[in-house]
């Protein structure tokens, strides 16, 4: 997503730690970045270190690069759960910011949110906002909100991609054919996303869509018959708690 945007940063200034050199190699090719199969050469040449990796793995990964991250350094972390406490814990460097990204970046429509310590300058904030900006929306929030974030816009396309998959299979038992099913279901997503976006609440869409007695009517109604409202807050607090225990172990 970054290096597909318009942000002006030259392909050799990127570099990737990558273990599988077939990886490797296609990012080279494809991308033209700079490889390496070694994450403590890459934290040792980076000025802004980006962690792209699980939080089961972060320990291991802080562990191994942390004579390399110096205190000039900025390091960016995109894993769910972990803190900035605990990122402080294994770093030098104070200069540090949390990120919750989502999948849509891939396509510059992404979701992030970044929070960050209060040492961090002006001037470091505004490179990784800039980095952010260049695959879509980002806010800043107090970290206390990143485990709501996540589960929310974290995991929301994940959720999002679940519900048109049952539009598409509730269509498809109705009688039309799983590719027109599936092209009525995702173009309806993109053009109630576009709706929303001009400033029309979700509710007074609803409301325009749905006349009394209606076939939209029924369909809301038993959407309410099985609780679809609870469903989802359960999904989100279901996310959201798994977010804090992997904070609570450090992402082990």
């Amino acid at each position: 997503g970054i290096k597909s945007s318009e942000l002006r940063v030259k392909s050799q200034e990127i570099i990737v730690s990558e273990p599988r050199e077939d990886r490797r190699q296609y990012l080279e090719e494809n991308y033209g970045v700079k490889t390496t199969s070694s994450n403590k050469d890459a934290a040792a040449l980076s000025g802004i270190i980006i962690l792209a990796v699980k939080p089961q793995n972060m320990g291991a990964v802080l562990d191994e690069i942390s004579a390399e991250v110096t205190e000039d350094k900025t390091v960016v972390s995109i894993a769910a759960g972990l803190t900035l406490a605990f990122l402080s814990s294994k770093l030098k460097t104070k200069k540090l910011i949390r990120v919750m990204p989502n999948t849509p970046a891939l396509v510059q429509e992404g979701m992030s949110v970044m929070s960050m310590c209060e040492c961090i300058h002006d001037k470091d904030i505004a490179i990784v906002k800039d980095i952010l900006m260049s695959i879509g929306k980002v806010i800043a929030l107090p970290e206390k909100y990143m485990d709501a974030v996540t589960a929310l816009s974290g995991s929301g396309p994940a959720f999002t991609a679940f519900f048109i998959e049952a539009m598409i299979d509730a269509g498809v038992k109705t009688g039309l054919s799983r590719d027109h099913a599936s092209e009525l279901a995702v173009q309806t997503i993109i053009g109630t996303a576009e709706l929303l976006k001009t400033g029309l609440t979700p509710e007074k869409l609803r409301g325009m869509v749905t006349s009394p007695g209606g076939t939209t009517a029924a369909g809301l109604k038993a959407f309410e018959e099985k609780n679809f409202k609870d469903i989802v807050a359960y999904a989100i607090e279901a996310a959201v708690n798994r977010a804090k225990e992997l904070g609570r172990s450090g992402g082990g």
